[in-house]
């Protein structure tokens, strides 16, 4: 029973975190119908929730070991449930901005304090992996859940309405029943080993293994895939209700859809990798991706002059462009495996901080870039715009295949040495 209470408590941890997370392209809509800014200054929320998850991943992975996984998971939950709860009190764009900030940095402490239980709760490498996807798929779960709930205290007849941040106090009830169901789980503290290092000594190996020639191409792949994510995924609610004229509560619904590409791609990629090789298949993804935006993008010219009352009777187009997810999805989780299959077990750590960060940055520059292009050249041509670090990722793809490729000769080398 405390194993299941155990695992119940960290995957309700991170259901909470993918609605507050994946929110933040209806909030951006929101935010600019409510609060009457422009689309650079609500893409900065995107900055507020990735850099703080890459500020606080960086500097206070080696401190949660040291305070338990347990503390962390509760502060995480207690500083996000406080957050939702000043939200609609106060009700303007800076505690908003505020709001994003605190769920970045209490992700940061949720994700790594729910990968290390993991740890803790699987035997062997095929349980551990088999959790890893159940709550992966759990996270997913909330994202597609996050866009009906938000959608729910949207009026599409009032833009100006302040109503919509009322569903904060509903994120805040959920987030405190959460917490009180970490506080009952059994979560041990890590045991500390006499040479663990330090969070400088740490940092440093971080800093030397970001120079090493495979490391470097697989953080700039994971930049531009996640550019082009973010860019899409944030802004696909304010496409759909500024391009294809939909009525705002539609828009974010049909932004589920995207969410729900992203969760199907990745269990079909799992399958499909057991008979085609990764860097063929990526590739496959890329020219897909690339077809449905010069395919679909031309059908968005007009917005749509039927009356649009619910996601039954919108335009096929806005059904189909979210399908971008699918082949989108398969392409982070399989670049993370490769990079991490290339390195030995000791690196890891070191290895996951630094796709955090660089994921962090990417989604950032993504949703900005993606914003000042949505506000000076229409939506159209900014998802054009992603065409760009499609054709990049194309190139740092060969260099990291043949990064891989040097890099396991090496191993291999090594290994009959020693022998």
């Amino acid at each position: 029973m405390s194993r299941f209470i155990t695992i119940s408590a960290i995957a309700t941890s991170y259901f909470v975190f993918a609605i507050l997370l994946n929110s933040v392209g209806t909030v951006i809509l929101q935010s600019i119908n409510t609060f009457d800014i422009s689309k650079p200054q609500a893409s900065s929320l995107e900055g507020f929730k990735d850099l703080s998850i890459a500020f606080v991943s960086f500097f206070v992975a080696s401190i949660i070991p040291r305070i338990g996984y347990k503390v962390a998971l509760l502060i995480g939950l207690a500083i996000v449930t406080f957050a939702c709860l000043l939200t609609p009190l106060v009700g303007d764009f800076l505690v908003i901005k505020l709001l994003f900030a605190c769920i970045g940095g209490s992700f940061a402490l949720v994700k790594i304090s729910v990968y290390s239980i993991i740890g803790q709760l699987s035997e062997s490498v095929k349980s551990h992996s088999s959790l890893l996807n159940t709550i992966e798929g759990i996270f997913m779960l909330g994202s597609l859940a996050g866009y009906w709930l938000f959608s729910f205290y949207i009026d599409s007849g009032d833009a100006k309405s302040t109503d919509w941040l009322d569903v904060y106090y509903a994120l805040a009830a959920i987030s405190l029943l959460t917490l009180f169901l970490v506080s009952f789980s059994s979560i041990y503290k890590a045991e500390q080993s006499s040479s663990s290092t330090s969070i400088y000594a740490d940092f440093i190996n971080m800093i030397k293994m970001s120079y090493q020639p495979l490391v470097l191409i697989f953080v700039i792949s994971v930049f531009l895939y996640v550019l082009i994510e973010q860019g899409i995924g944030t802004w696909l609610p304010t496409f759909n209700s500024e391009v294809l004229g939909l009525p705002t509560s539609v828009s974010v619904q049909m932004t589920s859809i995207f969410a729900a590409a992203l969760a199907l791609g990745r269990l079909l990629a799992g399958q499909i990798l057991r008979y085609i090789n990764w860097y063929v298949f990526l590739n496959i993804c890329l020219a897909g991706m690339a077809l449905i935006i010069l395919i679909l993008l031309p059908l968005t010219q007009e917005p749509t002059t039927d009356l649009v009352t619910s996601v039954f009777n919108a335009p096929a187009v806005a059904y189909l462009l979210p399908l971008i997810g699918l082949m989108m999805a398969p392409i982070y989780p399989v670049l993370n495996s490769v990079m991490l299959s290339s390195l030995t077990r000791s690196k890891h750590a070191a290895m996951t901080g630094l796709i955090v960060v660089f994921s962090a940055l990417g989604g950032t520059t993504g949703s900005v870039i993606t914003g000042f292009s949505f506000q000076a050249l229409g939506g159209q041509k900014a998802f054009y715009l992603s065409l760009i670090p499609m054709g990049f990722l194309v190139v740092s793809l060969y260099f990291f295949k043949v990064a891989t490729l040097k890099n396991s000769v090496l191993k291999g080398n090594n290994k009959a040495i020693a022998q």
